[in-house]
């Protein structure tokens, strides 16, 4: 039954939300590579662009907890269908900005429309999978982040590249125009694909709905004993801000790499006297992603057979911590993109055992806002990272002042993890009591 019905399960939703994921991280840094000629067009510095590109967060921060409670209060399947059609529409209107301050309006613009979707899947991965197989679930859902860079940055290098003039617009214009409306389409689909609840789940039998639904019932009922079950016990919980901090550092080096790899790769051209294209830009980008896409894969496997769980998010974060800072005092574009790779690899192999952590002591409406909390004092790293990595840029001439603080803010993480590795527990013992699921 439990083999059967997690199969059943992973089949019907891992895919579907895995593509809405990629859909979401190429909309939300595809501006990344329309800088590479839109800055020009627009007339944009090095920190007006970081500017643009922190804005996102602006609003996406201010309505993260008001959108997972909506979420739970008007179930997943309407809400995650709104929040897909309103940010593919802001997503494809980027194609028409006029200047830098319609790009600014518009990324805020971005930000509140997407706001509360990644909180909110990981809210509704708790209402259909048991922990026993969360961790490797939300890993293989969670491999969509790189690949959405490793896959998307060359799409989005080739649109620009070849696709300008199309429809008489800048191949950059294209490029915003050609990656929204995906989104919007996709949200359609959702408002008749996804289940709310598995009670609700016409695809799983009878026998299968009754298991599934008392099984996760049961395990939010233990959960509960925690005390973290309404909203005000779960916003003013230490150990919810705590982990917000860890996820500021960890999400600090993502938004620096992810908004600024493109620029970094470019400036090999003044670096090492090798030009590339912007296709072929692209394709470099999009080498340390692949390699951080295997390495999420296999290290959440790992931490899903040994049932440690601090320790999984506590060394890739520490390896990434390290190896960032000294990227840019390599001596040729293969060094240096070989240490970006060993970055990469530590960041993507955090993230899916990181956000298991906050399921393991949070419930009800109290998980819904611990885990919306916990996103968005991570996702306000997203607003001072590319503002301030850009900002450094202009002024040093260099990317290297960037990426130590870069260094620092993920170390920053580490120690707090540390501190938390009492409270958290170094391996989660609802999980090793479970029932193991071979899904």
């Amino acid at each position: 039954m439990a083999d059967r019905v997690m199969r059943k399960v992973a089949f019907r939703l891992i895919p579907f939300l895995g593509v809405a994921y990629f859909l979401n991280y190429i909309d939300r840094t595809n501006i990344s590579f329309a800088k590479l000629t839109m800055s020009e067009d627009l007339g944009l510095t090095e920190s007006m662009y970081g500017l643009a590109s922190g804005l996102f967060f602006a609003g996406y921060i201010l309505l993260e907890v008001p959108s997972n409670l909506a979420l739970h209060k008007f179930g997943a399947r309407r809400w995650i269908a709104r929040i897909l059609v309103s940010w593919g529409l802001v997503a494809a209107l980027m194609a028409f900005v006029p200047n830098a301050g319609s790009l600014y309006v518009l990324r805020i613009l971005l930000g509140i429309a997407e706001a509360g979707f990644f909180p909110g899947i990981m809210l509704y991965l708790m209402f259909w999978f048991p922990r026993a197989v969360r961790v490797r679930l939300v890993g293989v859902f969670m491999v969509a982040l790189p690949l959405s860079s490793a896959l998307g940055s060359p799409i989005s290098a080739t649109i620009i590249q070849h696709m300008d003039g199309f429809l008489g617009l800048e191949g950059w214009r294209v490029m915003f125009l050609m990656e929204g409306i995906p989104t919007v389409l996709l949200g359609i689909v959702a408002w008749f694909y996804l289940t709310d609840r598995p009670k609700d789940a016409a695809w799983l039998t009878a026998d299968e709905r009754t298991w599934l639904d008392a099984r996760i019932t049961a395990e939010h009922e233990q959960t509960a004993d925690s005390g973290h079950v309404s909203v005000r016990s779960s916003l003013r919980n230490g150990t919810v801000w705590a982990l917000g901090l860890v996820y500021f550092g960890i999400g600090y080096g993502l938004f620096a790499i992810s908004f600024f790899l493109p620029t970094i790769v470019a400036g090999f051209a003044e670096t090492f006297d090798t030009t590339f294209s912007i296709a072929q830009n692209g394709l470099i980008v999009a080498v340390p992603f692949t390699l951080g896409a295997i390495a999420l894969l296999l290290w959440s496997r790992h931490s899903e057979r040994t049932g440690e769980r601090i320790w999984h998010v506590i060394i890739p974060t520490a390896v990434a911590a390290v190896s960032i800072p000294i990227a840019m005092y390599m001596d040729s574009p293969l060094a240096t993109m070989a240490v970006i790779s060993v970055t990469a690899i530590g960041i993507f192999s955090a993230l899916p055992v990181f956000w298991y952590l906050p399921t393991t002591f949070l419930s009800g409406a109290g998980a819904a806002a611990g885990i919306a909390l916990v996103n968005t004092i991570g996702a306000s790293a997203g607003l001072v990272a590319p503002w301030l990595t850009g900002r450094l840029l202009d002024v040093t001439g260099s990317s290297r002042a960037g990426l130590w603080v870069v260094g620092i803010m993920m170390g920053m993480a580490v120690v707090v993890l540390l501190a938390l590795r009492q409270r958290l527990g170094s391996s989660d013992p609802v999980a090793e009591d479970a029932e193991r699921i071979d899904a």
